[in-house]
């Protein structure tokens, strides 16, 4: 038997992991499109763009551990091209590779700025090139303009204010992050933002780019303005990676091509499950809701399991988590459990400092949201996944807050 994981992300590692912690000594091969093994992008917009941050991006194994103690085949530097269901194979760098079970883990894609092709000093961050190159242009003193105001633009705006160095964030939204975590939510980290010196434009759309000599010297705003710009991160969001699935069958949203799974992760297609950033999964804690999580928490719990529901698929068990991420702007650290899809939101600012947010659905509560109140968070986790009724949770929000 063959287990083949497509995608040497984090959750691709946790499938192969997973698959031998389980006691599986068939063989397994890992395919990945970026040259280096498996390593944690969760750094690469917050410590690693400090001062001080690491010199190099590390994996979370070397290859030689994988071959050797694990056991894994890896093919690295080297994207799927295609996958045929039928004859359960998938096909890279001009050779096929047979399967059994078959786990898709290959994560998203940055989105560019139009009109940013050519142009030195614009940038993505998805990648350990594009963090280095990030960071490399603070280390020079960069203007710095984010495009975006989500989580990943927001920490590359905190780390170039700790630096020192003036950043701009231009955000078509009037809200940041109102499609996130709502718009009551949304203004508390505008004001984050402000506080530290970063300044926001809101509801300001970008019309291009300027250069000189193939590098980016400004960026062009719907307002006529041109901000000065050495450095521009697009915070644009992700595509799922799934273009090497076209005409495999493999059920993919309408949306954004990301690839359909039930709560066990399985796409319908034998032996074919899927993980991480690229999956679309029904969650039956949140009344069957639809996610795809570009978190953490998500992708190594789901790699994991994926791996077992493709080597066992007579003992899958349907998946009920508590989404979670966290994140730091600035000295603040913002953490969310839950969905934000929700009828009502009750903000409040505890006497003690920080901020909290609770999302009810019906008469129960579905999410939560705290700034640097972090040892709340998890508490609302539990009241999440045990379907708390809402004055319950209301009730612990007070007296936390008092």
């Amino acid at each position: 038997m063959a287990l083949v994981v497509v995608g040497a992300s984090l959750a691709g590692l946790r499938a192969v992991e997973a698959a031998r912690r389980d006691g599986y000594r068939g063989r397994i091969v890992l395919i990945g499109a970026e040259e280096h093994p498996p390593y944690d992008r969760l750094p690469l917009s917050k410590s690693f763009l400090g001062a001080e941050g690491p010199g190099r991006v590390e994996p979370f194994h070397s290859v030689s551990v994988l071959r050797d103690e694990l056991g894994v085949e890896v093919l690295l530097g080297a994207p799927a091209e295609g996958l045929d269901t039928t004859a359960r194979e998938v096909s890279v760098a001009g050779r096929t590779v047979s399967y059994d079970a078959l786990v898709i883990a290959t994560g998203a894609t940055a989105r560019r700025l139009p009109g940013s092709e050519g142009i030195a000093g614009v940038h993505p961050l998805r990648t350990a090139e594009d963090a280095l190159a990030i960071r490399a242009a603070l280390d020079r003193g960069a203007r710095t303009v984010v495009i975006g105001a989500g989580f990943i633009g927001s920490e590359v705006a905190a780390a170039a204010r700790k630096r020192g160095l003036p950043v701009t964030i231009v955000e078509a939204l009037d809200v940041p992050l109102a499609r996130s975590i709502g718009a009551e939510a949304g203004a508390v980290c505008a004001s984050l933002h402000r506080k530290a010196g970063t300044e926001l434009r809101l509801s300001t759309g970008v019309t291009g780019l300027e250069s000189a000599g193939g590098v980016v010297t400004g960026v062009r705003l719907s307002t006529g303005e041109v901000l000065p710009a050495d450095l521009v991160v697009a915070g644009i969001g992700v595509v799922p990676a799934t273009g090497w699935l076209a005409g495999s069958g493999v059920p993919l949203h309408e949306r954004d091509g990301g690839v359909v799974c039930d709560a066990t992760l399985a796409t319908g297609i034998p032996g074919v499950y899927a993980a991480g950033d690229v999956t679309h999964v029904e969650n039956p804690l949140f009344d069957g809701e639809s996610m795809r999580l570009e978190h953490w928490t998500n992708a190594a719990e789901q790699g994991a399991a994926a791996a077992r529901h493709a080597l066992a698929p007579e003992s899958a068990r349907a998946l009920t988590p508590v989404p979670y991420f966290w994140s730091d702007w600035y000295d603040h650290r913002i953490q969310f459990v839950g969905t934000p899809r929700a009828d009502e939101v009750v903000t409040a600012v505890p006497a003690s400092g920080g901020f909290t947010a609770l999302y009810r659905r019906g008469d129960r509560i579905v999410g939560a949201l705290t700034v640097d109140r972090p040892r709340e968070i998890m508490k609302y986790r539990r009241h999440i996944a045990g379907r708390a009724p809402w004055p319950e949770a209301l009730a612990f929000a007070a007296g936390t807050a008092a």
